[in-house]
């Protein structure tokens, strides 16, 4: 707050200052509260710097005496509240509101406001309701001084007239008594002064002439009141109250006889006129200028409400217009994708009762400015916001799809949403990429695993192909040996004896070979080896000669097959090591690979 310790309240210093500031005692004018002034009349007296006349009775009565009260309340009031109170001029910080103070402690923290007695405002005091016209300039009051509260007064200078109550800022009111001053001054930039005012005065047209008519004559002979009285009484016994048929026949005869009275009497009116013809002209003129009268008095009255309307609907049209484009410059500066919520103005409410052309414009332009207010502050806000969006937003604009309706919440509300949005899809980001890093970890452990097993297939199947390829290699070696061996054998055998034999019964074929030696041993272990007996061995059945004896013995073909069989069994299990059964599968085995 800066203090005007040097400028005396009601001084020249004073008036010239509050002419160059926003003062408290306008506050109300300037918001359209007040029943004193209106808003284009403020306009008018600080765009033009000059001031409402005031009247020397209106500044003895009104003024005068108001500060004549205001001392007398303040001891009242400083043996109430236990502290001093002092006048005190001050502006805002910035040098730009003003406020006169009828009164501030020394902390000031406690204002003090005097209002003349008033009964009506007294009840408000009494009930702390006071009406914006009051509080408006309280709140300036409280903004300017940054005080805690303000004793408001209303009184008459007596303790027995005298209410009185405590006032403190109203939230949200401040802010917008301030932004009502920054759309009152951008109004003045644009003001132009209407034309000096002149006071309305219906004007008729020129005065006629005094009518003055002298009339001679008189009716010489009549039966016109005895015609009259007859004829009255005889209407007044008409029967109105038609039943029977006969009640109807009499009614339409009586209505011909109505109207041959009416006919009757306008000819004798004729009649008499025309004996009086300058008489006739009188009335006539009389008849004919009345009725000119009449009708210009009908359509000139129909001529003003209409064109009244009209220019009505002209401001309030020029207004609405006005408004409109108010908004799409609010609008425009959003860059085309973000726009004001709806904000509406009540123009035909503000005009209702308002008879003159002036009220009216009043009326308009101080709702006009009250809406632009409203949309200019809102702009405000939704321009902070768009801010924070925009810095806080960063690459998330994705999750800020629904930014309209966002614009429009309490920034430090949308900074909190932003915040959390941004934290919660960052989270999710977190476990979507977690997510795919699993997925990815694992679908590369199953890889590698089916990898694995694919290599130690394809090893093991190398394994078994070598495996396979050293079987087939013994086997073949085997095979051969067992070959060459047979093929030694084939050799030793003796040739068989040329004889002729007659053709045998089918029998089963048998062959000859020699009785070797070596099948000798073949054949007894071979008997030992499956516990038979030696006897039931077809080849013991042939008696064993001297091995320096050969001799060639006969055996079915079958038996020899077997015997050969036997022996690469023998010589199979030999090589195994075989000594006992516990070899016997091993050289199964070896036999089963040889064999496939």
């Amino acid at each position: 707050m800066i203090i005007h310790a040097n400028i005396a309240q009601g001084s020249e210093e004073w008036l010239d200052l509050r002419a160059n500031h926003p003062t408290a005692s306008e506050a109300p004018v300037m918001m359209g509260a007040s029943s004193k002034m209106k808003r284009n009349e403020l306009l008018a007296m600080k765009a033009t710097g000059v001031a409402r006349e005031v009247s020397d009775y209106v500044q003895r009565m009104l003024f005068d005496k108001g500060h004549e009260q205001e001392a007398m309340a303040r001891p009242i009031i400083e043996a109430k509240i236990g502290e001093e109170l002092f006048p005190v001029t001050a502006t805002d910080d910035q040098d730009w509101l003003l406020a006169s103070f009828d009164g501030m402690t020394m902390m000031e923290d406690t204002l003090f406001e005097h209002k003349m007695w008033n009964l009506a405002l007294a009840e408000a005091v009494r009930n702390e309701d006071l009406p914006a016209e009051y509080y408006w300039q309280l709140e300036q009051q409280l903004l300017v001084s940054k005080a805690e509260r303000v004793i408001f007064v209303c009184s008459d200078g007596t303790e027995e007239n005298l209410v009185w109550m405590e006032y403190r800022a109203v939230k949200g009111r401040a802010k917008l008594l301030v932004d009502s001053w920054k759309q009152f001054e951008a109004d003045l930039l644009t003001y132009t002064p209407p034309a000096p005012k002149i006071e309305v005065v219906g004007v008729a047209p020129d005065q006629l002439p005094a009518l003055s008519i002298e009339l001679t004559g008189m009716v010489t002979a009549s039966n016109l009141e005895q015609f009259k009285q007859h004829a009255l009484k005889t209407i007044g016994k008409i029967n109105r109250n038609l039943i029977t048929d006969q009640d109807f026949a009499n009614a339409e005869k009586t209505v011909k006889w109505c109207q041959e009275v009416e006919d009757k009497t306008r000819q004798a009116k004729q009649d008499a006129l025309d004996k009086t013809a300058t008489i006739a002209e009188l009335f006539s003129a009389l008849d004919e200028i009345s009725e000119t009268a009449r009708s210009t008095r009908l359509a000139l009255d129909k001529l003003v409400k209409a064109q009244k309307e009209s220019r009505r609907k002209e401001i309030i049209g020029g207004a609405q217009t006005g408004f409109d484009q108010h908004i799409a410059a609010i609008n425009a500066g959003f860059g085309g994708r973000i726009f004001l919520p709806q904000v509406t103005i009540d123009l035909a409410t503000a005009v209702k009762g308002k008879r003159s052309l002036e009220s009216i414009q009043n009326a308009v332009d101080t709702e006009v400015a009250r809406g632009k207010v409203e949309a200019t502050t809102l702009g405000e806000s939704i321009s902070a916001n768009l801010v924070s969006l925009r810095e806080l937003a960063g690459q998330h604009g994705r999750l800020f799809a629904d930014a309209q309706q966002l614009v429009t919440m309490p920034n430090t509300e949308l900074v909190e949403l932003i915040t959390a949005r941004i934290e919660e899809a960052e989270r999710a980001e977190t476990a979507r990429i977690a997510e795919i890093e699993r997925v990815a970890v694992a679908n590369a452990l199953a890889k590698k695993a089916e990898d694995d097993r694919i290599e130690a297939a394809r090893l093991k199947k190398i394994a078994d192909d070598a495996e396979a390829k050293r079987l087939a290699d013994e086997k073949a070696v085997e095979n051969k040996r067992l070959a060459d061996e047979a093929a030694v054998a084939k050799a030793a055998e003796p040739a068989p004896a040329a004889k002729v034999e007659p053709t045998p019964a089918p029998v089963a074929k048998s062959v000859t070979a020699p009785a070797a030696n070596k099948v000798d041993a073949p054949t007894a272990l071979v008997g030992d080896f499956f516990g038979n007996a030696p006897e039931t061995s077809p080849v013991a059945a042939a008696p064993i000669k001297a091995p320096c004896e050969p001799e060639m013995v006969t055996i079915p073909h079958d038996l020899y097959d077997e015997l050969l069989a036997d022996q690469v069994l023998l010589r199979a299990l030999e090589a195994a090591g075989v000594d006992n059964w516990s070899g016997w599968d091993v050289a199964l085995e070896t036999l089963r690979k040889q064999a496939a």
